[in-house]
């Protein structure tokens, strides 16, 4: 029986195909499963096999045509055969594929594969392998070969619907400005800054019993709730007077370093994270630290932050201990030289004199910018933070 090749649907809404290359030419015998030919739709490059094993004839569509899909382009005969002159040649089912039985009122597919094709169906070795890549199950499958046979442009077709499908499952979120302000920083400091991040563990014990001898005190004192952040962000204000290049700038003319920390804490937001600033951290006291973080969260949860709350940061912690993130990486905010990222704090087993023992751990992790700060200043300015986090027995002024 000749065997029509058509222009396959190989997309939802696809309407034509063109035909980018012949693989075979007029009157070359094929053999079933090899490249016939190749045809380009508004996703892809699509190499189409040949349906059965004959000759190849009537050719009909020339290479760089536009088809519409289901119309026959060539025949495929066994030897002896002559191509049908009858209402068979062109394809009444707008959504047929290559390698469909000739009939005389058009190409169907065989009534047999649209009961979905059984678990020894046959299938090219072709198929067989995009059906592995692409993830289709060929169980559930038609096949418009010769007797049912799944041909590689069954298993693009039935890919491409189902990544449709998912699409108009989906929705476009539009971003709010702060999430586009975000979006637009983060990726120009990606793009343009070369930075490098070094990570330590700290023992957090000693800060945790800080926070519930002295720090509990000043809360019930000045009725005030005083965070973790609040006493790093005065910690790493003081640690950063020993590392002016840490607290630094990228400039044009080069380095600017400046003698005040204005220290910026990501704070999250409905939409996104903004980069709030507490000015002058470097001398300000935990319990005027704690106020000005409250306050500059209240503002930006309830979208009213003045243009004075972010400008000007010279460093910025990020904390998503909150959360129950034991480390991260955080992007700089340009000019900044660097940015510290600051995990959850919880127990760990460390050694101690030899021995084992339980301790509240957290792991800082520093993000730099290789113009203005190398490897080494890095280790030494978290060798000193981890310090003053170990052995801090009071954060002045308090």
């Amino acid at each position: 029986m000749p065997f029509s090749v058509v222009m396959p649907a190989l997309e939802m809404a696809q309407e034509t195909g063109k035909l980018i290359a012949w693989r075979k030419k007029e009157g070359d015998p094929v053999c079933k499963g090899e490249p016939l030919l190749e045809i380009e739709t508004d996703k892809a490059v699509v190499e189409v096999e040949a349906p059965a094993d004959g000759v190849l004839t009537g050719i009909k569509a020339a290479e760089g045509a536009d088809i519409p899909v289901g119309q026959t382009i060539a025949w495929i005969v066994a030897a002896g055969e002559q191509v049908p002159t009858d209402g068979g040649s062109t394809a009444s089912a707008p959504r047929a594929r290559a390698g469909v039985p000739a009939q005389s009122d058009g190409p169907k597919p065989i009534a047999t594969s649209r009961q979905g094709s059984k678990p020894n169906a046959k299938i090219s070795p072709k198929a067989r392998r995009l059906a592995k890549e692409l993830g289709v199950d060929i169980s559930a499958l038609a096949g418009f070969g010769l007797d049912g046979e799944i041909l590689a442009a069954d298993i693009l077709a039935t890919a491409a619907k189902s990544s449709e499908a998912d699409q108009q499952r989906s929705r476009v979120e539009r971003p709010t400005t702060v999430a586009r302000v975000m979006a637009e920083r983060t990726t120009q400091s990606w793009t343009t800054v070369p930075q490098f991040f070094v990570s330590r563990d700290v023992d957090a014990t000693a800060l945790n019993d800080y926070r519930s001898r002295v720090v509990s005190q000043i809360e019930r004192t000045h009725n005030l709730r005083i965070t973790h952040t609040d006493l790093l962000v005065a910690l790493v204000s003081r640690v950063l007077g020993k590392h002016p290049r840490l607290n630094g700038s990228w400039t044009a003319d080069g380095i600017r370093l400046h003698d005040y920390v204005n220290m910026g804490i990501a704070i999250a937001v409905d939409d996104g994270v903004v980069g709030a600033v507490i000015s002058n951290a470097h001398s300000a006291s935990i319990e005027a630290i704690a106020r000005h973080r409250l306050e500059l969260s209240d503002r930006a949860r309830a979208g009213k932050l003045r243009p004075a709350d972010i400008a000007a940061a010279t460093f910025t912690i990020s904390n998503l201990g909150m959360y129950k993130v034991d480390r991260f990486s955080a992007i700089i905010t340009p000019p900044q030289a660097a940015i510290l990222a600051v995990g959850a704090i919880a127990d760990r087993v460390l050694a101690r004199d030899g021995k084992p023992a339980v301790r509240a751990v957290m792991t800082v992790t520093l993000s730099c910018d290789h113009r203005v700060v190398d490897g080494a200043r890095a280790a030494m300015f978290l060798a000193d933070l981890a310090a003053a986090i170990e052995e801090v027995s009071e954060v002045p002024p308090v």
